[in-house]
């Protein structure tokens, strides 16, 4: 009888991926991700044909992010959230825009889908936060893999260093990625996006009504940041255009970002799970330094 496999553990508290993951500035970095990740013709095929991108994204965006938080933040939590979504990618198959099949589960699909944090977190890093050493990069790509088993990713999969990392990725950039017409749609800045539907009623009513001035500045910043954010070498790839003055106004509002954001309280800096755990850390921290004064 063969037995089942020990559960994976998430990446411990304090390494790069606790402190840039949960950091609200997170959230500027992840539609380059996602951007990167449905290039893929195979990706971009199962969220064209298969996700509710379109028709609820709020939710969907809602889902994906707590999604990714319990990767790294979510303890015992971490593992299943990585079983459940194997579970729900199995039966994501079909055809891409070329006529070849497509798995969700196939390993170069689904290792694609999970390498992209890499480059993003790194490049993004940068501007939102601050250049990470060649000690830091290293460590977040050995979290990033270490999150990438929590996901049910084979070592046999991925790249197990940088230096095979940069190699598989410039060979996917120059061989597989396109604007696929999910790529398209999501910096498309005429795309129509419904209003949000989470948060207090009222608010929800107020934005319901200011929707149509709202949509078109947000929709360009999207786009800035979406592309501004991707790494050079993928945003050529995929053929998005980037001019010196757009380069010259993300530096600019970077800045500000890098400025504000550490000065913002707890509560406003952190994503939810990501206060939680700061919170249980620090009270298990107090909890061993009693123990040991009571010794």
């Amino acid at each position: 009888m063969s037995r089942a496999a020990a559960p994976v553990d998430p990446p411990p508290p304090g390494g790069v991926l606790w402190s840039l993951a949960g950091d609200v500035r997170a959230l500027l970095m992840l539609p380059a991700a996602l951007t990167l990740q449905v290039a893929h013709p195979a990706v971009g095929a199962g969220v064209d044909e298969h996700s509710v991108f379109r028709t609820d994204p709020w939710g969907r965006g809602e889902r994906s992010l707590r999604s990714l938080q319990l990767w790294i933040y979510g303890g015992e939590e971490a593992a299943a959230e990585g079983r459940r979504l194997r579970a729900l990618h199995r039966t994501i198959q079909g055809t891409d825009a070329h006529g070849r099949r497509y798995h969700a589960l196939d390993p170069a699909h689904y290792s694609w889908v999970h390498a992209t944090g890499f480059p993003v977190y790194r490049h993004a890093a940068r501007y939102l936060v601050r250049p990470l050493t060649e000690a830091e990069e290293r460590q977040l790509y050995a979290e990033w893999l270490q999150v990438g088993r929590v996901l049910g990713i084979h070592d046999r999969d991925m790249p197990q260093s940088i230096e095979e990392f940069w190699p598989y990725y410039r060979k996917v950039l120059a061989d597989e990625l396109e604007a696929t017409v999910v790529v398209r749609e999501l910096v498309d800045v005429h795309q129509r996006v419904p209003p949000p539907d989470r948060g207090p009623l009222l608010l929800r009513l107020v934005l319901r009504t200011l929707w149509p001035v709202l949509l078109p500045p947000l929709a360009r910043f999207r786009r800035f940041m979406t592309v501004g954010l991707m790494p050079p070498d993928a945003r050529e790839a995929i053929g998005m255009d980037w001019t010196d003055e757009q380069e010259r106004a993300l530096r600019r509002f970077c800045r500000v970002v890098r400025v504000v954001v550490p000065l913002l309280p707890e509560r406003l800096r952190y994503l939810p799970l990501a206060r939680r755990a700061r919170r249980e850390v620090r009270r298990a921290g107090r909890l061993r330094s009693s123990v040991r004064r009571a010794r």
